[in-house]
């Protein structure tokens, strides 16, 4: 099990064809992703070889859904494009769009966002690494040699951050990571996540990464309370941030007492949520959690 992304799924590339997505469409395919087809409008008819194996690449998604059957879109087009490239994922029928491009405009992804959740399609991000499900299936940039399959579920609003958890709890290993972004407007949220892993048998411990500003990381905790039984541990970057200085994302910025890092510890440990004050420490309290667990 994983969610959302499994050894079976079969993934669209849209700008398979320039620099970044031929670089992490190489790495997806070495990990063992199901690569079924690119997406370059003005392109459509040629191919691109990955391991000795030729891709081919369609002008629109809808023409790469109905040759492949792939319900799977990653997305790396810059971020003027990006709208019309998701819009035309939506359209096409894809189930889970992964959209990686980072500055893309908060109206445009507004717009993209109300559109895949009116044809209840799954949105991840813009500006993530994407998800990885260890020995199954990697759709994003997200290194897949730091980490093995394993029982803990980790979600992060950090690329960053969610490489160096994956490195710190290598040995442990994971059933998903996702990367879920953190500019102010997001497809998939940390609850989503939540509930996914929730629902998930073979996730027994998650990890939650969240950071200053917005009150995602609250929300969060209220619905942990009510919702989720499994150990969740958690970590907020920025307990050193100065105020009103935006830091990182566009919604790390912290104004007067609200989405401080401080507040948002305070309100997960009132619901129960163990959270460290570094990445290492974090890691401490997930291996404890596990082996609680096993006793």
């Amino acid at each position: 099990m994983a969610i959302w992304l499994d050894h079976r799924s079969k993934v669209i590339v849209q700008g398979m064809t320039g620099s970044e997505g031929r670089k992490h469409t190489q790495r997806m395919v070495m990990f063992g992703t199901r690569v079924v087809a690119g997406v370059t409008p003005g392109k459509g008819g040629s191919s691109v070889t990955f391991e000795e194996d030729p891709i081919p690449v369609f002008n629109t998604v809808r023409e790469a859904r109905h040759a492949t059957g792939a319900t799977v879109s990653v997305i790396f087009v810059p971020a003027p494009s990006t709208k019309s490239a998701v819009m035309d994922a939506i359209e096409a029928g894809v189930e889970l769009i992964v959209c990686i491009t980072e500055g893309v405009p908060v109206r445009d992804t507004a717009e993209f966002y109300a559109a895949a959740a009116a044809k209840g399609v799954r949105l991840i991000g813009p500006n993530c690494p994407g998800l990885i499900s260890p020995g199954r299936s990697n759709v994003g940039i997200i290194p897949p040699n730091i980490a093995r399959a394993g029982h803990i579920g980790l979600v992060s609003k950090s690329g960053t951050l969610t490489y160096q958890m994956m490195y710190e709890l290598g040995d442990l290993g994971f059933s998903t990571c996702v990367g879920i972004g953190g500019d102010p407007v997001i497809g998939t949220t940390h609850i989503d996540c939540l509930q996914a892993f929730q629902d998930d048998p073979e996730t027994d411990v998650i990890v939650m990464i969240g950071e200053i500003g917005g009150d995602a990381e609250e929300r969060a905790a209220a619905y942990i309370s009510e919702h989720v039984t499994k150990p969740v541990v958690g970590y907020i970057a920025g307990f050193s941030a100065p105020e009103g200085k935006t830091m990182g994302h566009a919604g790390a910025i912290v104004s007067g007492s609200a989405g401080t890092a401080q507040a948002k510890k305070r309100a997960l440990e009132a619901n129960g949520v163990r959270v460290g004050h570094t990445p290492s420490e974090t890691a401490d309290m997930v291996r404890e959690a596990m082996r609680a667990l096993r006793r």
